[in-house]
């Protein structure tokens, strides 16, 4: 361990070779193929059709529901709205490569705000009925070629909690879709292989308005507001994030280089661009939106996430614009971030400087080049031509439509 004194002046040549490199070299590109695919134009690649849905399993949840519209599930109603008006939809399904089913399964929130997936599966297995009813399309692949956004905490598993979510499982009957969903964690029954891992939605227009010149100095060395523990679930913190938040608690809450809190200021924004590195730990699940907010603010996101499949992880380098700490070696937090060398931690910052990286981690209104929705569409046409062995013969049958909990089976 580093004495206070001599951390001190490696703290104090940190902030000011931080803030003299702003005055430089702002911002740099990735080279090579990360930085080509970053920037990929999705237009010509793909065509999407998009399926005409009654009206309750979307416009009528948010008109009973518009907090919805702000919270980090977001991106279900987003993706719907981008694509209605994007050049890559088609009015011909006989011309699509993807089938589109507009439905926003989050969108069912108790008075806090939080979302209840209960409904989720009833409500997915009812949309899937429709379609595979009124249009050929389902059932020629029994899916494989639709795609699902799914940004609920594990994702098509449809619970918050990973024990009840991974004895649950991806609904059956959405096993050979492709899922667009926030959660992401490797060797994982609710990832799917073939799944494009987002990031989770932080509203475009509050952040913007919350930027400060970028000439002010990072003066906070880490940087973190949030839960600990979560007392109505898990009051002992050894659930919760799998302990990982009550280690950073319990071994930084006195140490001068943490700015750590429950509290959550309304400089939140500021703080985090006046940060060097912003802690972004799990909590009930391995994702949350200081992942974006630590890339569009300039701080280099601390990862503390055993196993975690990051957004569009094909396009942004991820090892090169943040660090990633095992759970395990939270208490060694300190040491490992002072030991990061000044020209490592300047190029990282270089890199979250550049635009195409923020773009790719949000979604605005209107639409960008490079934005997180052109991600999407990249990540799709990716996966094109579709082998032919997604087709089933007339007749097949793939999946069993009777399978998982009884309560799942109800109607809708």
């Amino acid at each position: 361990m580093m004495n206070r004194s001599s951390l001190s002046v490696v703290l104090l040549f940190l902030f000011l070779s931080a803030s003299s490199a702003e005055h430089h070299a702002r911002t740099e590109r990735i080279s090579g193929s990360a930085g080509d695919v970053l920037e990929d134009n999705p237009v010509g690649r793909l065509k999407v059709y998009v399926y005409e849905l009654p009206s309750k399993y979307n416009k009528k949840l948010l008109q009973k529901e518009p907090r919805c519209l702000t919270h980090m599930f977001a991106a279900e109603i987003f993706m719907h709205r981008f694509l209605l008006s994007s050049s890559v939809r088609t009015l011909n399904p006989d011309e699509a490569d993807w089938f589109y089913t507009p439905i926003y399964p989050t969108c069912d929130l108790t008075p806090t705000g939080l979302p209840l997936p209960f409904k989720s599966p009833r409500m997915m297995r009812s949309a899937i009925q429709l379609i595979s009813s009124n249009w050929p399309y389902w059932n020629r692949t029994e899916g494989a070629d639709h795609f699902f956004v799914v940004p609920h905490d594990f994702g098509a598993c449809f619970h918050y909690q990973e024990e009840k979510a991974i004895k649950r499982g991806i609904l059956p009957l959405l096993q050979r879709a492709t899922l667009v969903q926030t959660f992401g964690q490797r060797n994982h029954v609710c990832l799917d292989e073939g799944s494009i891992t987002i990031p989770p939605f932080a509203p475009p227009q509050k952040m913007q308005s919350h930027l400060i010149p970028p000439d002010i100095p990072r003066s906070i060395f880490v940087y973190f507001r949030g839960l600990f523990y979560d007392i109505n679930n898990d009051p002992e913190g050894g659930y919760y994030a799998r302990g990982a938040r009550a280690a950073v608690w319990e071994n930084f809450k006195n140490n001068p280089l943490f700015d750590i809190s429950t509290d959550h200021p309304t400089t939140y924004y500021e703080d985090m661009q006046r940060s060097i590195f912003c802690l972004c730990p799990l909590g009930w699940a391995p994702w949350s939106p200081r992942l974006v907010e630590a890339v569009v603010f300039g701080c280099i996101p601390v990862i503390i996430a055993d196993d975690i499949v990051l957004p569009f992880a094909d396009a942004i380098p991820w090892e090169e614009i943040g660090v990633f700490v095992a759970e395990k070696d939270v208490p060694e937090l300190d040491t490992i971030l002072t030991s990061i060398p000044t020209e490592v931690i300047l190029r990282k910052q270089r890199l979250l400087a550049n635009p195409s990286m923020k773009r790719a981690m949000m979604f605005p209104q209107p639409a960008q080049p490079g934005d997180a929705f052109h991600q999407i569409l990249n990540g799709l046409a990716r996966k094109l031509p579709h082998d032919g062995s997604i087709y089933l013969r007339e007749g097949e049958k793939v999946l069993n439509w009777t399978a998982g909990p009884a309560g799942d089976l109800k109607p809708w």
